[in-house]
């Protein structure tokens, strides 16, 4: 029998940006004020049935003179440090719809760039939600709907609250996003609705359920469509541990009905666990899973939120699908494990190692490691261990033996991997590149001491101190780094070898580009090989031409230049010369 379900809506954006605060104010709830910091620390679902969605928007939904047939909203609340990459399930995201959340005064934040790409991979549609106009200077808070309110403020306070939106706008059309403020939207299929609201005092709030509610109703009701009676399928949250309970499941139903008794399998690291279900516990509309009482139930249809508690789930993991198998159990096990080993993959021959906590949030790091090309070797859930230090040390290439590892713990470590956590993703992905870029800076530099650089001096007139044995001369450089111990050359010959550099009277092994300095030419005698205004330059081997050529991004402009010089020179006699 085919059922629409209530959508799940996932709130993400960048910490404390205020996603909790909108659900506290949507409940009537404080959660915030017993989160550590004010941050929210764990997934957690709240169910708000369409009574209480129609209360709350005090009739603007009527207006939209749409028939309401969903049952109501699941709100996935998460930490912003995580996005929603827990909520993945086989082919996308767990969410029908998300609500991006943004601090109106702070703007785009790296979490939500995190956020927007994810929201984007998954092609999740999502409504943009600028929170905080309480706090736009000279804001004065009215009762009534949210265009009014802005209506009735200063003319200075309008013009400011357009602007902070326009700049929202300019930043998503960066991202290649037709975005506008929701009153202003033309068609909700071509562009995304910023709805501007205050989770303390609730201004925007019915707006934001409006047009959450609406979307859902016009765009995404055959989505919802769902087989009630068949097995359900779901989503591992969080694992939870309580005394004298042992581990429970907090997860989503999406799909079909759960009972208590019936058997599921629930996706691991090596195989699957199969365990029944002893207790469903459900929470009373309109509370926080983590926090409410639980009322003991039967069975649950999709889309819910709950609690299972069963047997032998001490090797569950977050993020993890389940699904019920009280029939065909073999090819159950093998569909559930088959989502796991998409994501745990070993794809390149050599490239880094990755860990994540969880089956999603690996999926997502693995996603934004391919878009900037970087190889992956292997990618795997749970901590940081001895074997996965290892297997980077087995790396060759020293830019391969790095584990990146997002919200896992170090258990082991070595001096010669270079290993890199953090429970932001993009930080990730910005601290490999940063130790990448100087990786091969170190290396790139290596390279180049070994190899003759490019450069150019002019002997200065009327500076000669010595004719010979060695001669001394004044000269300037032109381009490039005249060192000690190269051999300049003009035309077809050899000039000299360089022994001594002096600058202002001190001995240095090296000069650039503009400096005037006196050098000492052992081999060379002014007035026979050497006059005034001669124009020198270092004395380059086709091997050294041809790897400063694949070094170019390396070498300065003028050192480019006066490489650029050699090479016409040494042409004139060998027109193959350096090829």
């Amino acid at each position: 029998m085919k059922q629409i379900r209530q959508p799940i809506v996932t709130l993400v954006g960048h910490v404390d940006h205020g996603k909790s605060s909108i659900l506290d104010f949507i409940r009537g709830s404080s959660i915030v004020k017993h989160e550590a910091g004010g941050i929210t620390q764990c997934i957690s679902t709240t169910n708000v049935p369409i009574l209480n969605v129609k209360k709350i928007t005090s009739g603007l939904l009527e207006k939209l003179k749409i028939n309401i047939t969903i049952p109501g909203l699941l709100f996935i609340d998460t930490p912003g440090h995580r996005a929603f990459t827990n909520l993945r399930k086989r082919g996308g995201n767990l969410a029908d719809i998300a609500i991006l959340v943004i601090d109106i005064n702070q703007g785009i934040e790296q979490q939500t760039l995190e956020a927007i790409d994810i929201l984007k991979h998954y092609k999740t549609p999502f409504i943009i939600v600028a929170n905080k106009i309480d706090l736009i200077s000279g804001w004065r808070t009215n009762k009534g709907f949210l265009i009014e309110n802005i209506n009735k403020q200063a003319e200075q306070v309008r013009n400011l609250l357009d602007r902070r939106i326009y700049e929202l706008v300019g930043r998503f059309s960066e991202m290649g996003f037709n975005s506008e403020r929701f009153d202003r939207v033309e068609d909700y299929r071509k562009q995304l609705a910023i709805v501007p609201v205050s989770a303390k005092t609730g201004e925007g709030i019915p707006e934001l359920l409006m047009v959450i509610t609406g979307l859902a109703q016009k765009y995404l009701e055959e989505e919802l469509k769902i087989n009630v009676t068949g097995e359900a399928k779901g989503i591992i949250l969080e694992i939870t541990e309580e005394v004298g309970l042992g581990k429970s499941l907090d997860v989503i139903i999406y799909d079909g009905t759960l009972k208590i008794n019936d058997q599921i399998v629930i996706a691991g690291l090596d195989k699957a666990i199969v365990t029944k279900v002893k207790a469903l516990l459900e929470p009373e509309p309109l509370s926080d899973l983590r926090l409410c009482k639980f009322n003991t139930v039967k069975e649950v249809h999709a889309a819910s939120g709950l609690r299972i508690n069963a047997l032998n789930i001490e090797e569950a993991l977050s993020g993890m699908p389940l699904a019920v198998a009280n029939k065909n159990l073999d090819k159950i096990k093998k569909e559930i494990q088959k989502e796991v080993e998409e994501v745990l993959i070993e794809t390149d021959k050599e490239g880094v190692i990755i860990k994540a906590d969880s089956l999603g949030s690996l999926e997502a790091l693995i996603n934004l490691l391919k878009e900037k090309d970087i190889k992956i070797k292997k990618a795997s859930i749970g901590n940081i261990n001895k074997k996965d230090i290892s297997e980077a040390l087995a790396e060759k290439n020293k830019v391969n033996r790095v584990i990146l590892g997002f919200n896992v713990e170090l258990k082991e470590n070595s001096k010669d991997v270079k290993v890199i956590t953090h429970d932001v993703i993009y930080q990730i992905i910005e601290d490999y590149d940063d130790w990448l870029r100087k990786e091969n800076k170190e290396f790139v530099n290596k390279k180049l001491d070994k190899l003759t650089r490019p450069c150019k001096i002019v002997v200065l007139p009327g500076y000669v101190f010595r004719n010979s044995g060695p001669a001394i001369v004044g000269v300037e450089v032109l381009g490039g780094t005249l060192k000690q111990g190269i051999n300049l050359f003009r035309g077809n010959s050899v000039i000299s070898k360089v022994k001594e550099l002096q600058l202002e009277g001190k001995n240095v092994n090296e000069a650039e580009k503009g400096k005037k300095l006196a050098v000492s030419l052992p081999d060379a005698v002014f007035g026979r090989n050497l006059l005034d205004r001669d124009i020198l330059y270092s004395e380059i081997t086709e091997n050294d031409f041809r790897e400063l050529k694949k070094l170019k991004d390396y070498l300065s402009q003028d050192e480019i230049e006066v490489l650029k010089e050699i090479s016409e020179i040494k042409r004139k006699n060998n027109a193959m010369w350096g090829i």
